[in-house]
């Protein structure tokens, strides 16, 4: 009788050889800090457009693919992650002079297209299709911004996964392409002028030579274009040479009278405000809130009222009314006020002259519809446990579209009508899965200093705590981003595997406001890596994994997380996916646009800084000897976020240090950059390895039918 699938998983994790590694060549290089004297000896794959780099990650990829390829259910994952991937997905429309723009993908295309359509019911017409400006999809549409009168669009496209943009303009009624093209735009989004005659945006001076993907990004610049003439005559509107690391966001109000200009340093969540009148020649920005005291998110106007979503005097944020004339605090006035308990005011909208306001309440989204004098009209009915994003609207029209989502509710797209607070659907995908198998639930635990700290548990109904299920601890942690419930099909895929999905809400991110992102930033990131931890003992003690069994996974900041807590307890798991990460802490300021988060990390240059950071860097926290988890290490050669050089100079150290049988891996992807616009045939490619790994190390039993029951897990014997 032949092995069944469950079978041969398992005894290939227990029976495959140990990998080797390719051999990587260890310089000399040595760096003095403070009198402390650090050794870097992979320094050379800082250069990764040299050949020796070039063929290092060669050999890399030549390794991993070997392993990857052989796993046992490879083909059957990939299968089932294409079926699941094909499905339509939408985002919220843009109404702009009756015309409603928004992308689709019908399913497996590699970018999403963007649609006009000159009515709700009205058939959808192609307006940029990205697909067919490259052959292997990696060409994305990163941005687009319709002109007031829905007659012109802006739209910008980034290339192998780069954040460098380059903005084009299209007729929305024939999809001709003007000749208007405006290069080195990076962190930009266009805003038009209410006549339509031209928009701003915000570019760097163009990188030296070769460069573009490495060199450090500072001083930020607003521009304004005017249509039908070139890059070269575009007006300067805003710089600040005195203030090279200021970053810019400039706004036109919707009535066409003012220009806000944002201002915020780095990373760092406070932010300062310029504005300019825009029927006054020159339109000079001048400060109307420039202390850098707090962060003033613009909701919207009345003539020279500005609304605002503020910090300041508020840790969870409130909206305020500040008139220009009259900008000292003492003269806001208060719409709606902090909460109470511990909800953040996350977002809000000013839609048909009510005020549309999306809390954060442990970390899933309630929205409440208040009057222009802060009186509480409507709480909007939301489908489920899940999270409200991409809510667009016009003051003075009363319809507005809005994104919901959950682990395992698909990307629901809802128009709200604000003055009955009551929605409907516009786009509700099908996918082919059913979601009645699993469960959400939300638990809270206990991490080292006693802080209470939530955490989503996704798995299929009737899971057994036996401690035996595999587990994927995904986070985050940092920059005050929240980590909320959405759809992917790949958590769907995980689940049918028999996987559970841990997503714990670490402090460093923005779920309960200022203070829970303080906890977890600068001199108290360790507080991250510790709720992380927690979050992994909890598992294991609620018996719904073991070490052998869990996985710790994640991105950007993310990967930091990853290498930190994998490097400080390694024996807590059983393997590590970090994903494009911030690795080598020592040194992450010195390309692109990594000086900026000095306001999360803090920096080397600093004595410090630099013992913080050197306490906790992954790179420098490995120990020669040690039985680390088995870990696949993921990055793109087009990242110029963080740049591989983090994975490259990680994996090469941990190659050499580990001490047991565990795998280490790297796998490096082409014409692909941080994340943003990654192909979906990529995407699929990429998740398949990903899952294939855990699959292997894991001594996963993978179901006969991927999306049917999981099978019997021979560790367990029938049940």
């Amino acid at each position: 009788m032949p092995l069944s699938l469950a079978h041969l998983a398992a005894l290939v994790a227990l029976a495959a050889p140990p990998v080797r590694p390719p051999e990587t060549r260890r310089g000399d290089v040595v760096d003095d800090y403070f009198g402390t004297r650090i050794a870097d000896p992979y320094r050379w794959l800082e250069d990764d457009r040299s050949p020796e780099t070039e063929a290092w990650v060669a050999a890399q990829n030549r390794v991993s693919r070997a392993f990857l390829d052989a796993v046992p259910g490879r083909e059957a994952i990939g299968a089932r992650l294409t079926r699941l991937w094909d499905h339509e997905r939408f985002t919220a429309p843009v109404k702009r002079g009756g015309r409603y723009f928004f992308s689709r993908n019908s399913g497996l295309q590699n970018q999403p297209v963007l649609h006009v359509a000159g009515g709700l019911a009205a058939e959808p017409r192609v307006l940029v299709d990205p697909n067919a400006l490259s052959a292997d999809g990696t060409v994305a549409l990163a941005s687009s911004s319709p002109s007031e009168d829905g007659k012109l669009v802006a739209y910008a496209l980034s290339d192998g996964g780069s954040d460098w943009l380059t903005w084009r303009v299209k007729r929305a009624d024939t999809g001709e392409d003007l000749a208007d093209t405006l290069s080195w735009s990076k962190f930009s989004r266009a805003s038009w002028l209410r006549d339509g005659t031209g928009f701003f945006y915000e570019r760097y001076d163009a990188p030296a030579e070769g460069a573009a993907l490495t060199a450090v990004n500072k001083e930020h610049q607003v521009w304004f274009h005017r249509v039908g003439t070139p890059q070269g005559e575009d007006r300067l509107v805003y710089r600040r040479p005195d203030r090279p690391d200021w970053g810019f966001g400039a706004e036109v109000t919707e009535d066409g009278k003012l220009l806000v200009v944002s201002a915020s340093l780095g990373t760092n969540p406070e932010t300062a405000v310029f504005v300019a009148d825009l029927g006054r020649p020159g339109w000079k920005p001048e400060p109307l809130l420039d202390r850098m005291d707090a962060r003033y998110d613009l909701v919207g106007n009345d003539g020279d009222v500005l609304y605002f979503l503020t910090t300041s005097g508020a840790p969870r944020r409130r909206l305020v009314a500040i008139r220009r004339d009259r900008p000292a605090p003492e003269a806001w006035r208060t719409i709606i006020p902090e909460s109470k308990g511990r909800d953040v005011l996350e977002d809000v909208t000013l839609v048909g002259g009510r005020f549309v306001a999306t809390w954060m309440r442990d970390a899933r989204s309630a929205v409440e519809i208040f009057s222009k004098e802060g009186k509480r009209l409507h709480t909007v009915a939301l489908p489920s446990l899940g999270t409200v994003s991409q809510l667009s609207g016009r003051a003075d029209d009363p319809e507005a579209f809005f994104a919901f989502t959950g682990f395992t509710q698909p990307t629901t797209i809802l128009r709200l009508d604000s003055a009955s607070g009551k929605t409907s659907p516009f786009r509700s995908p099908r996918v082919d899965f059913d979601p009645r198998r699993f469960t959400t639930d939300q638990v809270f635990f206990r991490s080292k200093d006693g802080t209470r700290v939530p955490m989503f548990l996704v798995h299929r109904v009737g899971l057994p705590r036996d401690g035996r299920n595999p587990t994927l601890l995904r986070g985050y942690g940092g920059f005050d981003i929240s980590v909320v419930p959405y759809f992917s099909p790949t958590t769907v895929a995980w689940l049918e595997m028999g996987g559970v999905l841990a997503v714990p809400n670490l402090r460093g991110g923005g779920e309960y406001g200022e203070a829970w992102h303080d906890a977890g930033r600068l001199l108290n990131k360790q507080n991250v890596f510790d709720d992380c931890i927690a979050a992994a003992e909890w598992l294991v003690r609620n018996r719904y994994t073991s070490p052998a069994r869990l996985a710790v996974n994640g991105g950007s900041n993310g990967g930091l997380l990853v290498g930190a807590v994998m490097t400080q307890r390694p024996e807590l798991f059983g393997a590590a996916v970090p994903e494009v990460g911030v690795l080598d802490m020592l040194r992450f300021h010195r390309f692109t646009i990594g000086w900026a988060w000095k306001s999360d990390y803090g920096s080397s240059e600093t004595k410090e800084g630099f013992e913080a950071l050197r306490r906790y860097s992954p790179l420098h926290n490995l120990r020669p000897g040690t039985r680390y988890p088995a870990t696949l290490v993921l990055t793109a050669d087009h990242d110029d976020r963080v740049v591989p050089a983090h994975s490259h100079k990680f994996t090469a150290a941990l190659q050499a240090a580990q001490g047991g049988e565990a795998p280490v891996l790297a796998r490096i992807e082409t014409r692909a950059g941080h994340g943003a616009g990654k192909p979906t045939a990529k995407l699929i490619a990429e998740r398949t390895d990903v899952f294939a790994f855990l699959v292997s190390v894991l001594g996963m039993a993978l179901p006969q039918d991927l999306g049917g029951p999981p099978a019997a897990d021979p560790a367990r014997g029938a049940r």
